[in-house]
């Protein structure tokens, strides 16, 4: 997909808004697969995975209810493919305060964020979830859905969205993953405003061989709990 802004490989390690025009300037193979296999790809491996993983979902849910009063999932807007608004699902990992939960925080370094370390709002099994990234899990659902993809830029909250220039709005010509280049670039250690040229780069280099190292250096960020708090 063609798009206006530096395409060099990064370090690794409620007014409507105006979107570009989606165009595809990929090889034919990479336009098969970004239109119509990644989808296919999507549906199978979410459904499978929700199949395979209930045991543990179940077993999380009863955890997440037992540890603290309020519900099981947390649901937030978020913006998807072409501004589209659509509810993500996560185990919840806060307390169940009302909206002010989950309110943006200032870090150490006076960043705007919408999750710090030591944040004080996460219950005793959130940490842990969020450390193992299984909170995540629900996502499944929203790609079988059609609101994510298996890998993609992630979903950003409405308010982060309204503050983009135009041309952050490009990260939108593609469905939001589950993870994505940020997520294997330092994830939450990285501040909001810097993963921008991370989607960008992945949109414009969209093929099968960079979803599936993206894919591969997740299993490895996940099990080495790299930027997840």
């Amino acid at each position: 997909m063609a798009i206006a802004h530096s395409s060099k490989e990064p370090e690794t390690e409620a007014c409507p808004l105006v979107l570009p025009t989606p165009t595809m300037s990929h090889s034919a193979d990479n336009r098969l697969y970004a239109i119509v296999v990644k989808r296919c790809v999507d549906v199978l491996v979410a459904s499978i995975a929700l199949l395979v993983l209930t045991p543990l979902l179940i077993l999380v849910a009863l955890a997440v209810r037992l540890d603290s009063p309020g519900p099981v999932f947390f649901r937030q807007t978020r913006i998807g493919r072409h501004n589209r608004e659509f509810t993500i699902f996560k185990f919840r990992t806060m307390v169940d305060a009302g909206p002010e939960s989950f309110q943006l925080l200032k870090d150490d370094d006076g960043q705007w964020r919408h999750k710090i370390r030591h944040d004080p709002r996460i219950t005793r099994i959130g940490r842990l979830l969020r450390r193992t990234s299984v909170d995540e899990l629900p996502q499944f659902l929203n790609i079988v859905l059609g609101h994510m993809s298996l890998v993609g830029p992630r979903p950003e909250l409405p308010q982060i969205v309204q503050r983009y220039e135009q041309w952050q709005h490009q990260r939108h010509l593609v469905r939001p993953g589950l993870t994505g280049w940020w997520q294997v670039s330092g994830r939450s250690d990285r501040p909001m405003h810097e993963h921008i040229d991370l989607d960008l780069y992945y949109i414009e280099h969209l093929s099968i061989w960079l979803d599936l190292k993206i894919m591969l250096r997740t299993v490895k960020v996940v099990l080495r709990g790299l930027g997840a708090f």
